[in-house]
């Protein structure tokens, strides 16, 4: 027959590639998340800021500017909490 010890290095390569696509896995999910978070905040941003600020932004925004944002920012967070949980269970399931 074989070598044993060629067999049992074989199997040791081949835990090693089942862990490093584990660890692929994850970077990939990572990156994607990242890349969902970054859309998420342009268009967070350029829906707030047509919302909120009326006039060409000046050196700092004005209050009722600044409150009009933060609120909108944070209605904003809270619905795509929503939705991500929403994707969450049903990735889930």
């Amino acid at each position: 027959g074989g070598h044993p010890r060629a067999r049992s290095s074989i199997r040791r390569g081949r835990v090693a590639m089942q862990a490093n696509d584990a660890h692929m896995q994850q970077f990939l999910e990572e990156e994607k998340r990242k890349a969902v978070f970054n859309e998420v905040v342009a268009k967070l941003t350029e829906t707030c800021f047509e919302k909120c600020v009326t006039y060409a932004p000046g050196a700092k925004f004005s209050s009722s500017e600044s409150s009009c944002l933060t609120n909108c920012a944070l209605r904003y967070l809270e619905s795509g909490q929503v939705v991500l949980g929403r994707l969450q269970n049903m990735g889930g399931s």
